[in-house]
């Protein structure tokens, strides 16, 4: 049994008026997840374990059938995984978004423009260089996602996710607790770092949005996991261009190679993704497939362009995977997921349920379709999703 797990981060969301009041989920032409859905069995399950922030960390934490209730630490540390961070036990991982606040205070951009991966390593190289020290060090990741290590850091202080609070004053959201006043400083040295930076001053020369600062948030210790080896008896991988995912593949002992190309956008490399997908599943028996483009889009509040981020996951990713598997002739479980709600209203996650299709083949020439959206059992959740992967993957290790 070859087990596929394919996620369009973020694809839940509200009626759109510009959509003609329907969901980007009900809006999008997706033959490919409707034909699961009609194939399959479609739950609306609840992701987000109650009293827990509905991050897409804790989600797909879920998604891979782990209870974010037991291990979670924050988000930081997973993505210092999947950079490969080492940290000590007294390490506190920060997650470093690069952001433009305008000059009256507004989080503008929680991405700084979805800054290009290049340009922002520069920014962050300068950043280890001016304010880096013993304990304090900067490390560069993908596009405007970095990360701070910090030894003996503010575990406790409340960092509100940038992503949370965009168009919104960011006086409202400081940090607060713990040693508050030692991360607000760090944020208020980044702005003169950033402030004549070549990168900025080329951005906006072009018209691009500068990284007018950092904003640390999702801070940790180490996080650990038991293995899927050892939980599911499966070997295989994760494929994404986000190191949180690549976080919870490492910690798991899953696979997460790099893909050229894989940006987390709507620019992404999907056939890289998918030629990565079918090696690991020739060798393997489980991966996990991530698209992070509905959710950025969903933050930027386009309606539009969420819609199209669905189709191409559905038309690059849905239908090339659901075909190989097909021609290959052998049992397959597929699993079509969404890890959570991103309204284009709120530029949000919330923590609501979200529909899950499973679906067992080959199926041999099919062309039903079925609802796959917010409304599956009148929106109401029939589960976990973690206790249903869990189900569906013990069968493997029995």
């Amino acid at each position: 049994m070859k087990y596929a797990v394919l996620v369009g981060d973020g694809m839940g969301d509200y009626p759109v008026e510009a959509l003609g009041d329907k969901t980007p989920l009900q809006a999008a032409d997706c033959p490919n997840i409707r034909k699961f859905a009609a194939l399959g069995e479609t739950r609306m399950v609840q992701t987000v374990p109650e009293g827990m922030p509905p991050g897409s960390d804790v989600a797909n934490m879920a998604l891979l059938g782990y209870d974010a209730a037991l291990n979670y630490t924050g988000r930081a540390p997973i993505e210092a995984a999947g950079a490969e961070i080492p940290m000590s036990p007294s390490d506190v991982a920060f997650r470093c978004n690069l952001v433009t606040v305008t000059d009256d205070g507004i989080m503008d951009d929680y991405s700084a423009g979805h800054i290009t991966t290049e340009e922002g390593r520069a920014l962050v190289r300068s950043l280890e260089e001016k304010l880096g020290r013993e304990g304090l060090t900067f490390h560069p990741g993908v596009q405007y996602r970095h990360i701070l290590v910090w030894d003996g850091g503010p575990a406790a202080c409340h960092c509100e996710p940038p992503h949370e609070f965009t168009d919104k004053p960011v006086v409202d959201n400081l940090p607060a607790g713990d040693r508050e006043d030692e991360i607000r400083q760090l944020v208020e040295l980044s702005k003169e770092v950033f402030a004549d930076h070549p990168v900025n001053q080329k951005r906006m020369a072009e018209g691009k949005k500068p990284a007018t600062q950092i904003w640390l948030w999702g801070q940790g210790n180490a996080m650990q996991l038991e293995s899927y080896k050892s939980l599911y008896n499966l070997g295989g991988g994760v494929i994404s261009a986000v190191d949180l995912l690549k976080g919870i593949a490492n910690l798991a002992g899953l696979e997460a190679p790099d893909i050229e190309g894989a940006t987390g956008f709507l620019d992404t490399n999907y056939q890289g993704k998918v030629d990565a997908a079918k090696e690991i599943l020739e060798r393997e028996d489980f991966v996990f497939v991530h698209i992070e483009a509905p959710d950025e889009c969903g933050h930027m509040g386009d309606a539009q362009k969420k819609t199209l981020a669905i189709e191409l996951f559905d038309a690059k990713v849905c239908g090339p995977i659901f075909q190989w598997l097909e021609e290959r002739g052998e049992e397959y479980t597929l699993f079509l997921c969404t890890d959570h709600r991103t309204p284009v209203a709120l530029k949000g996650h919330t923590s609501e349920p979200v529909p899950m299709t499973v679906m067992k083949g080959p199926v041999g020439e099919q062309d039903a379709q079925a609802a796959f959206d917010e409304y599956v059992n009148d929106g109401n959740a029939q589960g976990m999703a973690c206790e249903w992967i869990q189900q569906l993957l013990n069968t493997s290790s029995d």
